[in-house]
């Protein structure tokens, strides 16, 4: 096969994701939307056409929020939401209906926003982030990237990268590999605790429990 250059994966901070939620008016119906489209972005990692075709009837909201996201090759996957998620689904209800087959992001006419609606939005929300934020303009930002951003987020908080796929609809953990690639910050760590040579190390103690359990394997 022929070699090409593949680019590093981009995401934003957790202080870039935030100052983009903040962005949009929410004394406007569109403000409303848009800080809420944003936090669903993130906090679910979907794709923008997953995002733009869900319908309230995906919503499910209760003791354990979720969303069912309807993916590629039609696989459904099942994601939490946060408690503030939750609540501003909930609130937002209140200004589009309840009606089951309703899109949970309308536009102007009631119908799905489009992939260039939720681009042109995200811009205008860059601008205004820009001002107390002026490091977005340095990224180039769209609604992808907030997929890559919650699963680099989430691999900096611990999260298996199995469960991650599982998060992102991935087929394969191969997939989601690319993001271990993607954070400094992740791999200063490891190096970290890589001493150069000549460091005097500690010899290493293993509990009793790990003895045994490596005994019994």
């Amino acid at each position: 096969m022929k070699r090409f250059d593949k680019k590093i994966v981009g995401f934003l901070s957790r202080d870039e994701i935030q100052a983009l939620w903040d962005a949009p008016d929410v004394s406007t119906w569109y403000g409303q939307r848009d800080r809420l489209l944003f936090a669903t972005l993130y906090n679910t990692g979907a794709r923008v056409s997953e995002i733009i075709g869900l319908r309230i009837s995906d919503i499910i909201i209760g003791q354990s929020s979720h969303v069912h996201i309807m993916g590629k090759g039609r696989k459904e996957r099942t994601v939490p939401l946060w408690h503030t998620t939750a609540q501003q689904i909930k609130n937002w209800l209140h200004s589009i209906g309840v009606s089951p087959e309703q899109r949970l992001f309308p536009n102007s006419s009631g119908q799905a926003m489009t992939r260039s609606n939720v681009t042109d939005r995200l811009q205008l929300a860059v601008k205004v982030a820009a001002k107390k934020c002026p490091q977005l303009l340095q990224h180039r930002v769209s609604p992808h990237v907030f997929r890559h951003s919650t699963a680099m987020h989430l691999l900096q908080s611990g999260v298996d990268i199995n469960v991650i796929a599982l998060w992102l609809g991935h087929e394969s953990p191969a997939t989601t590999h690319m993001y271990m690639q993607a954070d400094l910050s992740m791999k200063e760590r490891a190096l970290n605790n890589l001493q150069p040579p000549g460091t005097a190390i500690m010899r290493y103690q293993p509990p009793d429990e790990l003895l045994k359990f490596l005994e019994d394997l």
